[in-house]
């Protein structure tokens, strides 16, 4: 693995590092997730505002831009969901029979 892609991962790790840690009794993995997907959108529009130098540029793009975002999500949601499906025992903790 690239350091490039290291340093991807350990972004990505540190993120999720953050939310597994502001679960708790009162608070579930649910309401984490959902504070997690509106900072993930809060960042995206802040990024893409940052590539535009007017509020009629960035609106004439905002389809484009949501597109690009939602195509990004979905092939990385595709792509973790599968890993779990293929890693589903081990990823959850659930012991392997012994026949």
């Amino acid at each position: 693995m690239q350091d490039e892609e290291k340093q991807f991962f350990k972004r990505a790790d540190a993120h999720i590092d953050l939310s597994n840690q502001q679960i708790t009794e009162e608070v579930e993995s649910e309401k984490v997730n959902a504070s997690f997907m509106y900072a993930t959108a809060r960042f995206n529009a802040w990024v893409s505002a940052r590539g535009w130098t007017n509020k009629q540029e960035m609106s004439g793009a905002k389809e484009e831009t949501i597109d690009y975002f939602m195509t990004e999500y979905r092939r990385m949601l595709e792509a973790n969901i599968d890993d779990y499906i293929k890693n589903f025992d081990l990823y959850m903790g659930i012991a392997e029979e012994k026949t």
